[in-house]
C-alpha cells in the first residue's frame, strides 16, 4: 500500500496548491482517507490493531503533547510552541532526529531536522546569520568545482542545499513549498517558450543561439500577448 498512499498524498498536495475547489479537495482527501482506512483494515485483519486503537492512540498523544490545550486547571499549564512540543516528544536514549523519516523528500527532511535541532537550542539566532552560512557554503562549492573533485562537489552542493533549507525555515518559507512553486513556474514559462518558438519557426534542440533563447525566455516570463 505504500506507493498508493504516497501517490494519493501527492495528488492531495497538488489539489491544495492549485486550489482545486471544494470538489477537488474533498475528492483527494477522500482518496487519502480511503487508503488510510484500508491500511487500518489490513492491520485489523492481521490482529495487530483496530480503528478504535488507532484513534485512541492519537487522542492520548495529543493530550500528552498539548497540556497547554488540554489543561485540567489543577496546576499551571505547560507552555505551547514547537520547543515544548519537541521536548515532550523526546525519549531517553533516542535522537531528536529519529522521528524524521529518511524517506522524506530531501528539502523537507532538512527542514524538519532543522526544526528539531532548533528545539534543542542548536540553531542560528537570525536569518542574516544563515545567509552568511549560505555564502560560506557557496564559496566552498566553488572551490570544489575549481578542483574538479566530483565527490567533494556533491558534498558541498549538499551543504549548500541544507543551508538554504535552514534559511527558508528562518524566513518562515518552507523550502519544499518554495521549490515546488518554482518548479510550477518554470513548467508554465517553458511551455510558453515552446509555444513562442513554434510561432517564430524556431526549432528547439538545434543550434539556436543562446541570445535568441534568452530573448524567448524573457518573453515567456511576461504576460501572454505582451511581447
Amino acid at each position: 500500500m505504500r506507493p498508493y498512499l504516497l501517490e494519493e498524498v501527492y495528488e492531495l498536495l497538488e489539489a491544495m496548491e492549485i486550489d482545486a475547489g471544494e470538489d477537488g479537495l474533498e475528492g483527494e482527501l477522500g482518496d487519502v482517507l480511503f487508503v488510510v482506512l484500508l491500511i487500518t483494515q489490513i492491520g485489523a485483519d492481521a490482529g495487530r490493531l483496530t480503528l478504535d486503537s488507532v484513534a485512541q492512540r492519537i487522542v492520548e498523544k495529543m493530550i500528552t503533547r498539548h497540556p497547554h490545550v488540554f489543561h485540567s486547571g489543577e496546576s499551571e499549564p505547560d507552555p505551547g510552541g514547537i520547543e515544548a512540543w519537541e521536548s515532550r516528544k523526546q525519549r531517553t536514549g533516542r535522537s531528536r532526529l529519529a522521528g524524521v523519516p529518511a524517506s522524506l523528500p530531501g528539502l523537507l527532511r532538512a527542514h524538519r531536522q532543522g526544526e528539531k535541532a532548533a528545539a534543542a537550542g542548536f540553531d542560528w539566532t537570525q536569518a542574516s546569520e544563515v545567509l552568511e552560512k549560505v555564502e560560506e557554503e557557496m564559496a566552498e562549492l566553488r572551490a570544489a568545482m575549481d578542483a574538479g573533485d566530483r565527490g567533494e562537489i556533491e558534498h558541498e552542493l549538499g551543504d549548500v542545499l541544507m543551508s538554504l533549507a535552514s534559511l527558508g525555515r528562518h524566513l518562515d518559507v518552507p523550502p519544499e513549498d518554495a521549490l515546488r512553486g518554482a518548479n510550477n513556474r518554470f513548467a508554465r514559462r517553458f511551455a510558453r517558450l515552446e509555444a513562442l518558438a513554434e510561432e517564430q519557426g524556431i526549432s528547439l534542440g538545434g543550434s539556436v543561439p543562446a541570445t535568441r533563447l534568452e530573448a524567448l525566455w524573457e518573453c515567456a516570463k511576461k504576460e501572454p500577448g505582451s511581447c
